[in-house]
C-alpha cells in the first residue's frame, strides 16, 4: 500500500505529469493495486478531465473509464455479439435454418464474394469514415439478411436472400475491419491476448444465446426448418446491435492506462487511405505469407455447418450442437487468449509455441473428423428414407464431442491468428489494413467453399480440402511467425505508418522516455 507521504506527493503532482517519484512507482510492486492499477494490472496515471475519463467503483470492483480500451472493447464486442454472433447462430443451424441448404449456400456465396472484395480495402474506409459509422452500417446488413429468410418462409423468393447476402458482404467488410482495429490497436502489447479472448468470448456468447432461441422454440420438434419466431427474434437483436455502435467514442479520444493514445492519421484523406493498402503490401510484404492462413480460417464453416450438423442431425439436435459449438468457442478463446499473454514467457517464444500447438490440434481434431466422415456420404443423407440423428439416438455422444472440438479449434485458430497480426504492429491504421486483408481473404475462401458445397461435392472431398488447407497454411506462415514476431515493437517503428509524432501519442504531460519504454 502507498504510504501517507506518497499519497501527499501524488496529490500535489500536476494531472498527466510523470514525476521522478511516479517513475519509481511504475517499477515498484508495493503500489496500491486497487487505487493505481487498471484491470490489466498496469499503473493508472492521471487522465484528462471530462466524464469519459472518470472511473468508478461498484463495491470492490473498479469500472474502467468510458474512453478506456477495455470499455470500448466491451461495447464493440456487444455489437458483434448482436450482429455477426446472431448470424453465426443462424448459419450454424445448417442451411440458414431451412430444410434445403442450397438457398443458404447461394446466399453465403454472395456474402463472402462481396465481403472478399470490400474487406480487402475496408481498412482504408474505416480509417477515413471512422469506427462508429462503419460498425453501425455493418449492422444493417445482418438485419436485412435475417429478414430475407423470414420472407423466404412465406414466398420462397431465393433472389431476395441472395441480394441480402451480397449487401451483407459489403456491410460485414466494414464492421469487421473496424472491430479488428479496435481489438488489436487499443490494448497495450502485453494484454493483446486477453483483449482478443474477451472479445471472442462475448462475441460467441451471441452465438450461444442465439442458438438457445431455436433450441427452445424447436425442442419438441423433429422437423427440418425453424419457425418465423426464430427469425423475428434474431432481427430484433441485430437492430439493437446496430444502434449500440453509436455509443463508442472516436479513437482519438481513447486513453490507455499509461496515458498514451492510439496511433492514427491526424489528417486522413481518401487518397492517403486508398494508397495505404499498397503501402502496407509494399513495405510489409511478408504479410502475403499469412494469406493462406487467412484463406483457410473460414473454409471449414460450410463443411461443419451444412455437411456435418445440417446433414446428419434433426433441427432440435442441430440447435443443441450449435449451443455446444459456440460455447466451446468461448472456452477456446479463454484458454488461448490468456496463454498468449503469459508474462513469464517472451512473446517470440509464445508465437512459436502457438504455431506448434495449432499444428498438433489440426492433426488430432481433424483426424477424429476423418473417422466420423467415413461413416456417411452426401448420397445417403439426401435420400428420402434417411433418418437424421437425434440427441436420444445411440451413438450421438461421439459426434457431439467432435462438434465441440470443432468449435474449440475454430476459436484457437481465430484467436491465435489475430494475436499474430497484433504482434506485428501497434499502429491502428496499419492493423485496420491487416484485418481488412484477413477478412477479405478469409471471405474469399468461404465464398469458394460454400459454392463447392452448393455444387454438391462429395462430403469426403470437402473434408479433405479443409484438413489439407489448415495444415499447409501453417507451414507457409511459419517463416513470418518465426522471424518477424519480436518481443516488442518500438514506438518509432509504429509511427512510420502515420503522420503523428511521439509527442502526439504520449499523452499530455507524459515523459517521452516513459512512453517509449513502458
Amino acid at each position: 500500500m502507498a504510504n501517507a507521504s506518497d499519497e501527499k506527493h501524488h496529490a500535489n503532482a500536476e494531472p498527466g505529469v510523470v514525476t521522478a517519484a511516479s517513475k519509481q512507482d511504475l517499477q515498484s510492486p508495493q503500489i496500491d493495486i486497487a487505487n493505481n492499477h487498471d484491470i490489466d494490472g498496469e499503473v493508472d496515471l492521471p487522465r484528462p478531465a471530462g466524464w469519459m475519463y472518470k472511473s468508478f467503483r461498484i463495491g470492490p470492483i473498479v469500472i474502467p473509464w468510458y474512453a478506456s480500451p477495455p470499455t470500448q472493447l466491451f461495447i464493440v464486442a456487444l455489437v458483434c455479439f448482436l450482429n455477426p454472433g446472431v448470424f453465426n447462430a443462424l448459419n450454424g443451424l445448417g442451411g440458414g435454418g431451412q430444410l434445403n441448404a442450397t438457398v443458404a449456400d447461394n446466399a453465403n456465396v454472395a456474402v463472402y464474394s462481396t465481403f472478399s472484395i470490400v474487406g480487402f480495402f475496408a481498412g482504408s474506409l474505416v480509417n477515413r469514415l471512422g469506427i462508429r459509422l462503419t460498425l453501425s452500417f455493418g449492422g444493417l446488413g445482418y438485419f436485412l439478411y435475417i429478414a430475407s429468410y423470414l420472407s423466404y418462409n412465406h414466398n420462397a423468393n431465393s433472389g431476395f436472400v441472395t441480394f441480402a447476402g451480397a449487401f451483407l458482404g459489403l456491410c460485414a467488410g466494414l464492421l469487421w475491419s473496424a472491430q479488428g482495429a479496435i481489438m488489436l490497436s487499443y490494448p497495450p502489447e502485453r494484454s493483446k491476448g486477453k483483449y482478443i479472448s474477451w472479445f471472442w468470448m462475448i462475441f460467441n456468447l451471441g452465438g450461444v444465446i442465439g442458438s438457445l432461441v431455436p433450441l427452445g422454440q424447436n425442442i419438441n420438434s423433429t422437423a427440418g426448418a425453424v419457425n418465423d419466431g426464430t427469425y423475428i427474434g434474431f432481427m430484433v437483436l441485430t437492430l439493437i446491435g446496430t444502434v449500440l455502435a453509436w455509443f463508442l467514442v472516436d479513437a482519438r479520444h481513447v486513453r490507455r492506462v499509461d496515458g498514451s493514445k492510439v496511433i492514427l492519421m491526424k489528417h486522413p484523406t481518401w487518397r492517403t487511405e486508398i494508397l495505404a493498402v499498397w503501402e502496407v503490401l509494399s513495405t510489409e510484404s511478408y504479410i502475403i505469407l499469412l494469406f493462406p492462413l487467412f484463406f483457410a480460417s473460414n473454409w471449414f464453416y460450410s463443411y461443419q455447418f451444412n455437411d456435418v450438423n445440417g446433414a446428419v442431425f434433426n433441427i432440435r439436435t442441430r440447435a443443441l450442437n450449435n449451443v455446444l459449438y459456440w460455447t466451446s468457442q468461448i472456452v477456446g478463446a479463454f484458454v488461448f487468449g490468456y496463454a498468449l499473454d503469459i508474462e513469464s514467457v517472451r512473446r517470440s517464444i509464445k508465437a512459436r509455441a502457438a504455431l506448434v500447438v495449432l499444428f498438433v490440434l489440426t492433426m488430432v481434431i481433424w483426424g477424429g473428423g476423418y473417422a466420423f466422415q467415413k461413416n456417411y456420404d452426401r448420397a445417403a443423407t439426401e435420400a428420402k428414407d434417411y433418418i437424421t440423428m437425434d440427441w436420444t439416438t445411440n451413438g450421438y455422444v461421439g459426434p457431439m464431442f467432435l462438434y465441440i472440438f470443432y468449435g474449440f479449434f475454430d476459436a484457437a485458430w481465430q484467436t491465435t491468428t489475430y494475436w499474430f497480426m497484433g504482434s506485428l504492429s501497434n499502429n491502428s491504421r496499419k492493423l485496420a489494413n491487416f484485418v481488412g486483408f484477413y477478412k477479405g481473404i478469409q471471405s474469399a475462401g468461404a465464398a469458394i467453399s460454400y459454392r463447392i458445397d452448393a455444387l454438391k461435392a462429395p462430403f469426403m472431398n470437402e473434408f479433405a480440402s479443409n484438413w489439407a488447407l489448415l495444415a499447409g497454411s501453417l507451414l507457409i506462415a511459419a517463416p513470418v511467425i518465426l522471424m518477424k514476431i519480436k518481443d516488442t515493437v518500438p514506438i518509432e517503428e509504429d509511427l512510420k505508418f502515420s503522420d503523428e509524432t511521439l509527442e502526439d501519442v504520449k499523452g499530455v504531460g507524459m515523459d517521452t522516455e516513459l512512453v517509449r519504454n513502458y
